[in-house]
């Protein structure tokens, strides 16, 4: 098989880049060469699927400052565009003299659209949550569609800011809201691109404990002291209970009080290699957290925070393996009572175990490389 030069392109936070590192290393690992466009903070990650990180500096709020992200859909859009407006330049000057065969693209890198059309390069998006379906068109698209068109981008209808030439959706299909309205010729499912699980570290269960629950709400809303104090007056010190409370790196932890002796709590947790140990999460509802529980079969309580976090939320109910909380309602005495009668519910883990097996079928990361070589030119 030839090689061919692939550049992703993509926005500095976790939950934009985690979700299609994976498919980077297969696509490595087939022989290809791949440029990954990413503030420095992710460098690292990138370099370790063999790809070359191509560092752009992003206007994007460090993720300790959740307040600068605004709490709904059209706050986040606004800060997407407008790092764009700033990466763009950037990203002209850095492939300048290395135009790739294939661009690839998250949603929200918006400059990755510009760069295709101008070098009319092919395009894939690969998008970490649910996608746009027949008769979705919103704020959220509208203000998209106007940046593109200053910046001489004319998409036209069918190609507006949610409705891309070709889209490989990272997601399960179950967690995608109107499945029957996607168009099936733009966009194809593969579910969540998982590695190891052990790749970003171990954990081990206590041999004593009888029970465990993940406590963690993501990477960015992770300022939470009153959150986690009813966490831990829930389940702390719960015969036989053990807690991992995930808790970020922005929390002052002396604002939670004592610590119960059965709860472990760190800034950072390897999710996936946890979840696979555990009885119950408590999650914001991110669309990783979501994928990573449905992937372990884990029934979870929703706490939604911001953004897409709802929607999820809302699925992850539909489907029978979540119960949902507002931030209100998340006192002790109903995140106990509501672990307690998930764990309890016999169709709770039917529905889990389905899930599970419905979201392993969908092919995951060897099934999204295929697509990405099937758009390569010549293919």
């Amino acid at each position: 098989m030839n090689s061919s030069h692939i550049a992703m392109f993509s926005v500095g936070t976790h939950g934009h880049v985690q979700p299609n590192i994976e498919v980077i290393r297969e696509l490595v690992d087939r022989g290809h060469r791949v440029t990954y466009s990413i503030p420095e903070a992710f460098a690292e990650l990138v370099a370790s699927t063999g790809a070359e990180p191509r560092i752009y500096t992003s206007s994007l709020p460090p993720r300790d400052e959740p307040g600068a992200w605004g709490t709904d859909m059209l706050d986040h859009l606004r800060q997407f565009l407008a790092d764009s407006g700033r990466v763009l330049p950037q990203l002209l000057r850095a492939y300048e003299h290395d135009r790739p065969d294939l661009i690839l693209y998250d949603p929200v890198a918006y400059a990755a659209r510009v760069l295709a059309d101008r070098w009319q390069v092919p395009d894939v998006q690969l998008s970490p949550t649910a996608v746009g379906w027949d008769g979705d068109v919103d704020v959220e698209e509208s203000a998209a569609d106007r940046w593109l068109a200053v910046n001489q981008l004319g998409l036209g209808r069918q190609r507006g800011a949610r409705r891309p030439r070709r889209c490989i959706a990272l997601i399960s299909k179950s967690l995608q809201p109107h499945p029957d309205l996607v168009d099936s010729s733009v966009y194809d499912f593969t579910g969540p691109c998982r590695g190891r699980s052990t790749r970003h570290g171990d954990w081990q269960r206590p041999a004593d404990a009888e029970r465990v629950v993940l406590i963690s709400l993501g990477t960015i809303y992770t300022h939470a002291p009153e959150f986690y104090r009813e966490c831990l007056a829930a389940f702390g010190d719960l015969p036989g209970w053990h807690v991992v409370l995930q808790v970020g790196k922005s929390l002052d932890t002396d604002a939670l009080g004592p610590i119960p002796e059965n709860v472990e709590l760190c800034e950072w947790f390897p999710q996936l290699r946890v979840l696979e140990q555990t009885d119950a999460f408590i999650t914001h509802a991110g669309a990783s957290s979501a994928h990573d529980g449905l992937a372990c079969g884990v029934p979870m309580v929703a706490v939604p925070q911001a953004a897409d976090q709802f929607t999820n939320a809302r699925m992850l109910e539909r489907l029978g393996v979540a119960r949902r909380l507002t931030k209100e309602e998340a006192t002790a005495q109903t995140l106990r009572k509501t672990v307690l009668e998930l764990l309890d519910d016999p169709s709770t883990a039917e529905q889990c175990a389905l899930a599970r097996r419905e979201m392993a079928a969908e092919g995951g990361t060897r099934r999204a490389a295929d697509l990405i070589e099937a758009e390569l030119p010549g293919r």
